[in-house]
C-alpha cells in the first residue's frame, strides 16, 4: 500500500465569520497562506495582500490567518480583527478566525506548513506575515519570511 503525503487539501479552517472551509474547495488554484497581525510593523502588508487578491484572484487565493503568537500584536476577538482589516486596508480576501501558528496550541495546518520540506526552509514561524505559497497540487511550493512583501517579484513570478 502506497503512503500518500498530505497536502493542504487534507485540512480545513474556520473563517473569521465562523464558516467551516475545506481547502479542497480551492483545488486547481494556488494559495498564499499568511499569518497576520493587526498591530505589527508588517501590518501594512495587508494592502499588498489585497492587491494580490484583486490582481490574481482568478488563479490565486489569498488567506490570512490572524495570530497573536508574536508580541501581543493581534486583537482579542475576530470581530475586531475583521473590522480593522476592512476599515484600514479594504480587505475582502478570506480571513480565518484567530489561530495559533506556533507553540503548544499550534493548528494542524501550521504544523504541516512548518514541517513540510520545501525548497526554501522549514521550522517555526519567526514573526507575523510569513507566507506559504501552495501549488495547484495542494503541496507547499515556497515559503517566505516576513520581510518579503506580497508584491515582491520573488512571489509574483511564481503565480501561474
Amino acid at each position: 500500500m502506497l503512503f500518500q503525503q498530505p497536502t493542504v487539501y487534507d485540512f480545513s479552517f474556520t473563517s473569521i465569520d465562523g464558516k467551516k472551509i475545506d481547502f479542497s474547495e480551492f483545488k486547481g488554484k494556488q494559495l498564499l497562506i499568511v499569518n497576520t497581525a493587526s498591530k505589527c510593523g508588517f501590518t501594512k502588508q495587508y494592502k499588498e495582500l489585497q492587491e494580490l487578491h484583486e490582481q490574481y484572484g482568478d488563479k490565486l487565493v489569498v488567506i490570512g490567518f490572524p495570530s497573536d503568537n508574536f508580541g501581543n500584536q493581534e486583537y482579542a476577538d475576530n470581530k475586531a480583527i475583521a473590522q480593522f482589516c476592512e476599515k484600514n486596508f479594504g480587505v475582502n480576501f478570506i480571513l480565518s478566525e484567530k489561530v495559533d501558528v506556533k507553540g503548544d496550541e499550534q493548528t494542524a495546518l501550521f504544523k504541516y506548513l512548518t514541517e513540510t520540506d520545501n525548497p526554501d526552509f522549514t521550522g517555526d514561524i519567526k514573526w507575523n506575515f510569513e507566507k506559504f505559497l501552495i501549488g495547484k497540487d495542494g503541496k507547499l511550493a515556497h515559503r517566505y519570511r516576513s520581510k518579503v512583501t506580497p508584491l515582491d517579484e520573488v512571489i509574483t513570478k511564481q503565480i501561474l
